[in-house]
């Protein structure tokens, strides 16, 4: 994974309360974003690592998603953790934080057709003269659909856009940065506690090239994978999950290795 694929993809434990039955494997996705808000008091907690098998850079994430308070609405932040090669000092450090909101526009965990806008703020945490941030604040709007195929089949759907005004380089120099995401999945549920998915990811987007100048970046990642949940009876689902993200045109050559862990459970009675 390339210092910039890293940036593209950029892109998700406590007491239980009350005695539930957890439901199957649903809000738990890789590359492609599910449409499908917190219920009313659940609480989720999600980590990610990313790691090339050929540089060696690795990409860690921890996202948080809450109600608020119900299912209609849903705030989010996600902080990154990340290694880059080419960063000058060779330090591991955070990137640029995202603050995210979500709209269930259509549907729930129980639609057929669920619809659930987001819209995030990128904050220039990340120290751009290292490659880990874009120095300058930016906006990300995604629209993920997800829709059930049959019995055991289920597909999601991204499309997304980002502009990032005045963004820098590790020279300083500065242009206004915009990005365009698509992305595909099919989830196979060969169990409601055991999931094959494969996930097609790509990004096309820019990075400063000089004062006012831009260059084009582009990704695209096949992403074959796995995931599982074990249930509690207080209603704690831990979902491990793990994938092999392959890079097919623009990323050609690309092998990397991705691990996933949720941990959802109520925080309070709705």
């Amino acid at each position: 994974m390339a210092p910039r694929s890293a940036a593209l993809l950029i892109p998700v434990l406590a007491g239980a309360l009350g005695a539930q039955e957890p439901g199957p494997i649903q809000d738990n996705s890789f590359l492609v974003e599910e449409a499908y808000n917190q219920e009313p008091g659940v609480v989720q907690h999600i980590s990610t690592f990313m790691r090339d098998r050929t540089s060696r850079d690795w990409l860690f994430t921890f996202t948080q998603e809450w109600p608020a308070p119900g299912i209609t609405h849903q705030l989010s932040y996600t902080v990154p953790f990340q290694r880059l090669s080419a960063s000058p000092d060779g330090r591991r450090a955070v990137g640029d934080v995202l603050l995210n909101y979500r709209y269930q526009l259509l549907g729930d965990g129980e639609a057929r057709v669920a619809i659930a806008p987001r819209l995030s703020l990128a904050l220039p945490t990340g120290d751009e003269r290292q490659g880990r941030g874009a120095g300058a604040p930016g906006l990300q709007g995604l629209v993920p659909i997800s829709v059930v195929l049959g019995p055991a089949c289920v597909a999601h759907f991204n499309v997304g856009a980002s502009f990032t005004p005045g963004a820098r380089n590790a020279a300083g120099d500065k242009a206004d940065l915009t990005s365009w995401t698509l992305g595909q999945s099919f989830v196979w549920l060969a169990h409601p506690n055991a999931n094959a998915m494969l996930e097609f990811a790509y990004t096309s987007g820019e990075a400063v090239a000089g004062p006012g100048r831009r260059e084009r970046v582009e990704t695209f990642y096949v992403n074959p994978g796995l995931r599982f949940a074990i249930n509690f009876r207080s209603g704690l689902q831990i979902v491990p999950g793990i994938a092999f993200p392959i890079g097919v045109g623009p990323s050609r050559g690309d092998r990397s290795v991705f691990l996933y862990l949720s941990f959802e459970h109520p925080m309070w009675k709705p």
